[in-house]
This record gives structure tokens, sequence and C-alpha cells, in this order.
């Protein structure tokens, strides 16, 4: 039988995710299928719970799905429960749904790739909701010193505090300028810049040249704050390398084969 995945969100047709999953399959010569699947908020729940029932082996959640999806779901894993937030469904052989969150391994193996090794300075990251808490719990696992978190509501804030036991440093948005100070990394968790979103407005005047800036977003994937970033002497990392890497395991979860990121999938992720 034809095995369907696919992703969910509103909107969905900016994902690269079906092209991704989609060059997998044929790649690996697999009979299945993977689509865009947009789901408005209020219809999320149904829409997970038909999941068995429709032949789906899983999906993967994207904004503003990932938080919202927990109370729909009969286990998760304890990484996504740490950081309140699932990317990854997977529909288990009793019909059961089980969440998981791989954007923590996607994040971590893309800073890895490009070759990031912390000098244990401090990380800013823009942001406080479920890819912020998963970029978190990635530095965590590969070993980074401070962290510091800016946000606009700091409500949203002491919630990812209380997530972890080594305390992110809270900054509202109005300390950025403070919060850049001796920073090694710079990481926007937010969905500001992305496509259809609202612009991402910083000024990185104190952030030290030396530093890495990286941008969760991929759509568009040279975002305006990752512009600013190089055009001062800034090195770069898109969001391509987290959402290949992230997929990985929600391809085998669906599929049963572990496929590899090479230049061949991101050039044919990348196509016009």
């Amino acid at each position: 039988m034809k095995m369907k995945a696919g992703v969910m969100g509103w909107p969905v047709g900016h994902s690269l995710s079906p092209r991704l999953h989609g060059w997998w399959l044929k790649h690996y010569g697999i009979e299945g299928s993977y689509a865009a699947l947009p789901v408005k908020p209020e219809e999320l729940g149904p829409a997970l719970q038909a999941l068995p029932a429709k032949g789906f082996c899983g999906v993967n959640l994207t904004m503003p799905h990932k938080e919202a999806a927990l109370p729909y779901l009969d286990e998760i894993e304890p990484a996504a429960r740490r950081v309140g937030a699932v990317n990854t469904v997977v529909v288990m052989p009793d019909g059961k749904l089980q969440g998981r969150n791989t954007d923590i391994y996607g994040f971590a193996q893309s800073l890895l790739s490009a070759g990031y090794k912390t000098r244990r300075r401090p990380i800013v990251i823009l942001g406080a909701g479920g890819a912020a808490r998963a970029v978190v719990a990635a530095l965590f696992d590969v070993g980074v010193g401070e962290i510091r978190i800016v946000n606009r509501t700091p409500e949203r804030a002491e919630v990812l505090r209380k997530a972890f036991d080594s305390v992110p440093q809270i900054f509202g948005w109005h300390d950025l300028i403070r919060a850049l100070v001796d920073a090694e990394l710079l990481v926007n968790a937010t969905s500001l810049g992305m496509t259809g979103a609202k612009p991402l407005e910083v000024n990185l005047d104190t952030l030290p040249q030396d530093a890495l800036v990286t941008d969760i977003v991929n759509v568009p994937l040279e975002t305006d704050l990752l512009k600013t970033a190089r055009r001062r002497g800034n090195k770069t990392l898109d969001g391509l390398g987290m959402l290949l890497h992230q997929a990985r395991p929600a391809f085998k979860a669906f599929f049963g084969v572990d496929p590899e990121v090479t230049d061949e999938l991101r050039r044919a992720v990348l196509a016009p």
C-alpha cells in the first residue's frame, strides 16, 4: 500500500517540505507521497485525529501548529514535551498519534555541518516560542555557555526559562542592543522576516563582527537579517540546513529509510 505523509500549516504553500520529501521518495524508489496540507488553527484537532482513518503514516507540523497540537496527541516524546512543541506526528501501528520534535536535531546538525564551534561566549536567540525552545535545547546539546533570550512578551519568555535547568537570561526587545554585546551567535527563531510575515527590524551595531548570524526562516532563504549581517562583515547561515536535517528523522519514521542530506538534495530543493 502506498504510504502517505505531509506537512500541516496555515499557510503552508510556502513550505519546501513537499519538494524535499518528494525528492527522497524518488531517490530511494519508495512508493509513497508527501503533500502540503493547509489546516486552519481551529481545524487542527480534527485534522490530526483523522490521520489514521485516512491512511497517513504521519505528518510534519509548521507554524502555527507546533505547540497547539500537543493536546490532540496520545504520546509525546520527552524531548518534545520538554520544549513544549512538536514538529513531527507519527501514526503508530495501533493508530495512536505520537509527537516528536526533530527541530532540535535539525538545528544542531545545521550548526555542526557549517563548522560551528562554541567559544563559550553568549548566544542570543530572538523569540520564545516552540522554535526558540527547540533551538535552546539544541544549543545545550552542542555544549554552549550563556544563552540570552530576547522577546517582546516577558511571560512567554518565562515559560521558556522554566523548561530548562540552565536558566537563559531574558531580555526585552528594547534591550537587544545590550543583549548582543560579546555574542558569538545570533539566532532568529521567530517568523519575522518570512514571506508574508512582518519584517524583522533589529539594530546589530553592538554585535561583534566575528559572530555568526543564522535565521530559521527559509522562505526567503536570504532574509533581510542575513543580508544586513553579511554587509557588516558577519558570517551567516541560512535556514535551509535546519530544514533538511530535521527532515531526516521524520522521513525515517514515515517511510522506514534514513535519508542523506547531500549537495544534490540542496540543489533540488532550491531549484526554480
